[in-house]
C-alpha cells in the first residue's frame, strides 16, 4: 500500500509538472497591410529608415500582449493564397483601390468564410476599394460600409456612445467617453448585417447631425469574423491604451481565441438612431412606437439629404426633419 501511494504521488507530481510545462497556445499570426493608394495618413507614413507610428504600435501590442506576432507590408500584391495559409488575421489600414485582383479577393473571402482567417479593419479601411471591375462594391459588402465623407474632421471633439458596454470588444470605452478624432459617415451600410458596438453621441461635441453614425461594428462571415473601427486616424489614438486594448481583443476575437456576440443588433441601432435625432434636434428622448424601425430608417435617410450634398439646398432636408419631428411627437 505504501509503495502504491508513493508511486501514485510520483505519478501525480510528474503529471502536474507536465501540465505546468505544457506550452501555451501559439500566438496568432497577423499580417498588417498599410498600403495607401489614396490619401496617406500620418499613422502609416514611414519616416526615412523607420516604421510608421501604427506599425510601431502594432509591434508594441504584439510584444506586450503576447497574443500575436505581426508582419508588416505596404504591398497588397504580397497577399496570395499561399501567404494566407501562414497567417491567422489580416489587418487593413489602407486607402484607395488596392492592387488586389478578383482571384486573390476570392481567396481572401474564402479564407475568412471558412474560419481559417479573420479580418480587422481600422479607420481608412472603409476608404478602400479593389482594383477590378466591381471591386469597390465587393469590398464594401464585405466590410459593411464605405466612406461617405468625414464631417467630424481631425481633432473634432466628439462623444462615443457604447451600445454594448459589457461587450469584450467595446468594454474598454465607457458609454459617453469624450474624445477627439476624425469620424467617417458611411454609404452602403446595412444595420441588418452588422452588430454595432459604438456610435457617435449626438448630445456631445460642437457638430451634431440628426442621424446615426456607427463607429465600431462586428460581423460574422460564414465561419469567419470581421471587426471594424473608425478610430485610428491619428498617432495619438494608436498610443491610447483603450484603443490598443480594443485592437488586441479584436485580433484575438477574429482569430478565434475569444468569443463575443456578433449577431446583428438592428433594434439597438434603431433606438440609437432615434436617440441621435432627438439629441441633435433638442427633443426629449421618445419611447414606444416612435422608436420603430420605420422611424429609424427615415432618420438614417437624412444623411443623403443633407444640404452639403445638394449644393446647399436645404428644402428636402428641412421637410424630412419636420416629418420626423412630427412622428416623434414634438
Amino acid at each position: 500500500m505504501i509503495l502504491f501511494l508513493g508511486s501514485l504521488a510520483v505519478a501525480l507530481s510528474l503529471a502536474g509538472c507536465a501540465h505546468a510545462a505544457a506550452p501555451d497556445v501559439r500566438p496568432l499570426r497577423v499580417l498588417y497591410l498599410s498600403q495607401s493608394m489614396g490619401w496617406v495618413h500620418d499613422t502609416v507614413r514611414r519616416p526615412p529608415g523607420g516604421l510608421a507610428s501604427s506599425e510601431l504600435a502594432l509591434q508594441a501590442m504584439a510584444r506586450d500582449s503576447g497574443a500575436f506576432t505581426v508582419e508588416l507590408t505596404r504591398e497588397a500584391r504580397t497577399i496570395t493564397a499561399d501567404r494566407l495559409a501562414d497567417i491567422d488575421v489580416l489587418v487593413f489600414s489602407t486607402t484607395g483601390a488596392l492592387p488586389i485582383d478578383r482571384e486573390t479577393w476570392g481567396a481572401i473571402t474564402s479564407w475568412v468564410e471558412s474560419g481559417r482567417g479573420g479580418f480587422v479593419g481600422i479607420h481608412s479601411a472603409a476608404d478602400t476599394a479593389l482594383d477590378f471591375e466591381g471591386g469597390e462594391q465587393a469590398y464594401t459588402a464585405f466590410l459593411g460600409g464605405r466612406f461617405d465623407g468625414h464631417p467630424w474632421t481631425q481633432g473634432t471633439a466628439i462623444g462615443l456612445s457604447n451600445l454594448e458596454p459589457s461587450h469584450p470588444l467595446a468594454a474598454m470605452w465607457p458609454d459617453g467617453t469624450a474624445y477627439a478624432e476624425e469620424i467617417y459617415q458611411y454609404i452602403g451600410f446595412d444595420p441588418g448585417r452588422v452588430r454595432v458596438l459604438q456610435s457617435l453621441d449626438m448630445s456631445a461635441g460642437p457638430l451634431r447631425r440628426p442621424y446615426p453614425v456607427p463607429v465600431t461594428w462586428v460581423r460574422e462571415i460564414g465561419r469567419g469574423r470581421l471587426f471594424y473601427t473608425n478610430l485610428g486616424h491619428t498617432p495619438s489614438t494608436w498610443d491610447d491604451p483603450r484603443f490598443r486594448d480594443q485592437i488586441i481583443h479584436a485580433i484575438r476575437w477574429t482569430g478565434g481565441r475569444i468569443d463575443a456576440p456578433a449577431a446583428p443588433n438592428p433594434e439597438a441601432q434603431d433606438a440609437a438612431a432615434v436617440m441621435a435625432f432627438a439629441a441633435a434636434e433638442g427633443l426629449e428622448a421618445p419611447s414606444g412606437e416612435a422608436g420603430s424601425s420605420t422611424a429609424a430608417d427615415d432618420i438614417r435617410a437624412l444623411q443623403t439629404l443633407h444640404p452639403d450634398k445638394h449644393g446647399g439646398d436645404a428644402s428636402a432636408w428641412d421637410a424630412a426633419r419636420a416629418r420626423i419631428r412630427s412622428r416623434l411627437g414634438e
